[in-house]
């Protein structure tokens, strides 16, 4: 019985060592310089398609964006593809010895990059988020900027770039809010006190709606009342021409309704807030 196991084990080194013998300093700058080239070419597609979205008609902006990572992935499976035909000489034993390698090696040392490698591409052809989308995962919410082999990148409303591994789809509900569309539904709360004439309000609210320029006019505008023990919200939903527009416009729209209650001297909840602790 030992003496199989130490057979095996022999052959198995055996067909590791015939498997790698033909690398060579001539192969291994090969090798080095496919791997410059990949990352070379992977920072030119994403600069040039950074550029091309920026210069096509707004409607085509996400549709660009949305082929970078597919293209990422097309570069990656090239220069893997010819780095194995470099290096390793895949005859029926030395793949079935390359393979149990592979899987060992996985299995212990890189257990959730590669779950984070395949969630990617779960989620890549799911469809489930794309480049450009606005979207909130765990804690965090932001616009989708870069789609990489192990994480995704958000950037956040206060500018800061958040790394999320592809892993947390299989554990965070995710949600977006646009779907690869360019629009997405902006919500603006507001609060006034509970003496002011609704009817007023709602239609102050729909002129600063329809009047505001990244205002998309070809999609529904609606006002929601809600009655708080302090006072009355107002929600007004409205859609922006471009979803990267979203803090912008709420800002439009707040501004343009407080300049109007101004004037009319239409009232806010009052609030008393508690003084704070010494």
């Amino acid at each position: 019985m030992a003496s199989s196991l130490l057979s095996q084990r022999n052959d198995s080194a055996q067909s590791l060592k015939e498997l790698f013998e033909d690398i060579t300093a001539p192969r291994l700058m090969r090798g080095v310089l496919s791997i410059l080239l990949a990352y070379g070419l992977t920072w030119l597609v994403i600069r040039f398609t950074t550029w091309l979205s920026e210069k096509v008609p707004r409607r085509f902006r996400l549709f660009i964006k949305q082929a970078v990572p597919f293209l990422k992935g097309i570069i990656l499976i090239v220069v893997a593809s010819y780095l194995i035909q470099l290096f390793v000489d895949l005859s029926a034993t030395n793949l079935i010895a390359l393979t149990g390698t592979v899987a060992v090696a996985l299995g212990f040392a890189f257990k959730d990059y590669v779950s984070s490698i395949i969630a990617g591409v779960v989620t890549l052809f799911e469809g489930s988020v794309r480049m450009g989308d606005r979207v909130k995962i765990g804690d965090y919410y932001g616009e989708l900027v870069d789609y990489g082999l192990r994480g995704m990148r958000l950037l956040t409303p206060d500018d800061s770039t958040i790394t999320i591994p592809h892993s947390a789809v299989w554990t965070e509900a995710i949600s977006s809010a646009n779907s690869g569309r360019l629009e997405a539904q902006v919500i603006t709360n507001l609060y006034f006190s509970h003496q002011v004439d609704v009817e007023t309000v709602t239609e102050i609210l729909y002129q600063a709606a329809y009047s505001s320029r990244f205002t998309q006019l070809k999609l529904p505008v609606a006002v929601l009342i809600d009655a708080k023990p302090w006072g009355t919200e107002f929600k007004l939903k409205s859609y922006p021409m471009d979803a990267r527009d979203e803090f912008v416009y709420k800002t439009d729209l707040i501004r343009r309704t407080k300049q109007t209650c101004d004037r009319l001297q239409i009232s806010y909840p009052d609030i008393k807030l508690p003084l704070a602790a010494d």
